[in-house]
């Protein structure tokens, strides 16, 4: 008797999928980690130099029980005001710590979008009483605060200087200030509504940009006293971002990303409208040919900077507020409303072929003898694969054909591999015993059944087993319909959901014949344009020949 061959399960993708390199490289980002946080995480921001260590800023606020330890405090040890507390913090992880390596305190209300500057030892953050501090990333006291705003500071940054901050307030103004001399530099007044976001760029160290609910983002430049340029974005603007060559302007608002050529004084080049709800942050990756937004939709959707198509995406469990990317694309952090920093890490590339490298003595190790070439009077003796076949398949190779529909029945199978339940029947209908295996069973089973039927019917993969299948069960418990109000309705739903299928594709056939008669239409009018261009043309030769 010849050896049982397993079944094969054919490959079906998933109608709309596709497996690319972006997929495969996206994917290889590993489990998350949950930090949680007491507040909603309005800013991540990596330190651009090594170990790479990343600044959290949650703009919570005091607990009544806070307070009332604050008084408690104060009142017994004297220490005098109980705002000088220190509830407020910024927070900075190491890369995969998953507490806080240092803290940041000296705020007497929320801070709002600490950033790094560019050598990683200075940190700059606002505040919602209006004031901007400046600390060392090395102690814990501030080095500067800077005073002026009138309202809650959401926006600071560094020019490519490092010597100036600019900040955007919910005062409608933007502020360069000094850091050696702690003054204010010149202000502007342009905006109509909050500023909340803004960029400066690396290239030219005059040049920043800032964006606001008034619908705007304005380019200044410190050596003017207005802003140079002026775009409207069409929705409240809540993150912006330049491109490494300065030339190109990404800004979020609303349900739109759109690019901005900048050097054609402010050109819209493409609008994105990937996203269900209000983006709300925005970064691109080291080589700068990967832009990826965050929303409140829970998702971060990843586009190509060549075409601007979507290549990948990342579903969260609660809305999206902040996202960061690490300098090696190591590490993506996203903040989110519930005050939870989900962290993925990705194995470096050099990483993992080190530790292949340790591991080749333990491997040549198990594989003695394994490089030895057989000589032409050596006598090659194979060792037989053993074969380890499922469950279906012991009990199609014994020739059980109910339970071997049973086994590929079970939820687990049936929800997630339905291909595999698809090629069992497929193969039970080959052997023309599909029709015993089916006969025969209960009121739960028979409701199973049909369920899955109703369910993948529809499903082009499946359609041509599946129509089969549904004709036999139809014609084997025609006789009890009736008896069973669960076995009634899952017919019902059956027939609905053929019904639905069947109309669709009438008006598939007639949206196709629309479709036909227009392109034949055009064809004809294209034909007629071009034989009397062509008689034009000769025309005016033959006239052109007499004249001369």
């Amino acid at each position: 008797m010849a050896a049982y061959k397993p079944l094969v399960v054919q490959a079906c993708p998933k109608l709309g999928e596709r497996i690319t390199q972006d997929t495969l490289y996206w994917r290889a980002y590993k489990t998350p980690v949950q930090i949680k946080e007491f507040g909603a995480i309005n800013k991540v921001d990596f330190s651009p130099v090594p170990p790479y260590n990343y600044a959290v800023t949650a703009s919570s606020r005091v607990s009544a029980f806070s307070e009332a330890f604050a008084l408690l405090f104060f009142s017994r040890s004297g220490a005098g005001r109980c705002d000088a507390l220190l509830f407020f913090q910024i927070h900075i992880y190491g890369r995969y710590s998953q507490e806080p390596i240092k803290a940041f305190s000296r705020f007497r209300d929320a801070p709002y979008g600490a950033t790094y500057r560019d050598d990683g030892r200075l940190l700059v953050a606002g505040s919602e009483d209006g004031r901007v501090c400046l600390f060392d990333v090395g102690g814990k006291s501030p080095l500067r605060q800077f005073e002026g705003h009138t309202k809650p500071v959401h926006l600071v940054g560094f020019l490519s200087d490092k010597y100036r901050i600019f900040s955007g307030s919910d005062d409608y103004s933007s502020v360069l200030w000094d850091i050696p001399s702690s003054t204010e530099i010149i202000s502007y007044s342009e905006h109509t509504d909050y500023v909340r976001c803004g960029c400066a760029s690396k290239l030219n160290a005059d040049v920043f940009i800032t964006g606001s609910y008034d619908h705007t983002v304005k380019l200044f430049d410190a050596r003017t006293k207005s802003s140079v340029m002026t775009i409207e974005h069409g929705h409240p603007v809540e993150s912006v971002l330049l491109f490494p060559s300065g030339g190109l302007l990404v800004s979020a608002g609303g349900r739109y990303v759109k690019i901005w050529d900048v050097l054609k004084g402010g050109q819209l080049l493409v609008s994105l409208k990937n996203h269900h709800k209000t983006v709300t942050c925005l970064c691109l990756n080291s080589s700068g040919q990967r832009l990826l937004s965050g929303s409140l939709d829970r998702h971060v959707k990843i586009y190509s900077t060549t075409s601007y198509k979507v290549v990948h995406s990342f579903n969260y469990a609660t809305s999206i507020l902040s996202l960061a990317l690490s300098p090696e694309d190591e590490t993506i952090v996203v903040g989110m409303t519930n005050g939870v920093v989900n962290v993925k890490h990705r194995k470096p590339e050099e990483k993992s072929e080190n530790s292949q490298k340790k591991r080749q003595p333990t491997y040549r190790t198990y594989v003695k003898g394994k490089s030895y070439m057989p000589k032409q009077e050596d006598f090659c003796v194979s060792k037989p694969v053993k074969r380890v076949l499922r469950k279906y398949d012991k009990l199609l190779r014994s020739f059980q054909s109910s339970k071997a529909l049973d086994a590929v029945m079970e939820p687990p199978i049936m929800l997630h591999t339905p291909e595999v339940t698809v090629a069992v029947m497929q193969e039970l209908h080959r052997r023309g015993t599909l029709r015993s295996a089916l006969a025969g069973r209960d009121e739960k089973q028979v409701n199973l059944l049909l369920t899955f039927v109703s369910r993948r019917v529809i499903d082009p993969r499946f359609t041509a087993v599946l129509v089969t299948v549904a004709d036999m069960i139809t014609d084997i418990y025609q006789p009890v319909v009736g008896q069973s109000e669960i076995v009634d309705k899952q017919f019902l739903k059956l027939q609905q959901a053929i019904g639905k299928e069947i109309d669709y594709q009438e008006e598939l056939l007639e949206v196709l014949g629309m479709m036909d008669t227009l392109f034949a239409t055009f064809t004809k009018k294209r034909d007629t344009c071009l034989e009397e261009n062509k008689n034009n043309g000769i025309t005016e030769i033959i006239e052109t020949n007499r004249k001369y």
